[in-house]
């Protein structure tokens, strides 16, 4: 039990860190020394943000460190010698649970969550529910779904369907 615990933080870094942004995610971007250029923005449907001096700039697909590498780019040079850019998450966008739960609907995604961690947000199971026909639709996935169980990792932006099991 004592090892999980210390591996759980490394493994929800690491997705952190290959985490892929989409419409809907909301990040800061921060430029030491510069106050004006610290921008708190939601992604558009269309995968871009305006940033200052930059203008539009296509995020979608991109991790957290790809953006701070755009934005220190295109900073560098024409506006600053050295930029110190930062970029964070600030929301992740939702994930949706629908089917045989209490409380079907959209709620906020965090990483490392599990379908059982987004049944227990959604008020648990009702009683027709069946643990066995559980599917899972990845945004952006050429496959329409799969299967998945109690123990499968969600990503934000899934939707999860529980379906009934028959008496």
């Amino acid at each position: 039990m004592a090892l999980f615990l210390l591996i759980k933080p490394m493994l929800a870094s690491a997705e952190t860190q290959n985490y892929r942004l989409g419409a809907g995610d909301t990040i800061v971007i921060k430029v030491y020394g510069e106050d004006a250029l610290t921008l708190e923005t939601k992604i558009t449907n269309s995968g871009t943000i305006n940033y200052p001096f930059l203008g539009a700039l296509k995020l979608n697909g991109f991790t957290i460190k790809q953006v701070e590498q755009l934005v220190y780019k295109g900073l560098k040079g024409d506006y600053f010698v050295e930029p110190s850019v930062f970029v964070g998450m600030v929301e992740y966008r939702p994930f949706y649970i629908h089917g045989e739960v209490k409380q079907p609907g959209g709620y906020p995604y965090q990483p490392g969550m599990t379908v059982n961690q987004a049944i227990a947000l959604a008020g648990g199971l009702t009683e027709r529910a069946s643990e066995d026909k559980i599917a899972i639709s990845r945004e952006g996935s050429k496959v329409e779904s799969e299967r998945g169980n109690i123990n499968s990792p969600i990503l934000a932006g899934d939707t999860i369907t529980i379906e009934q099991r028959f008496f």
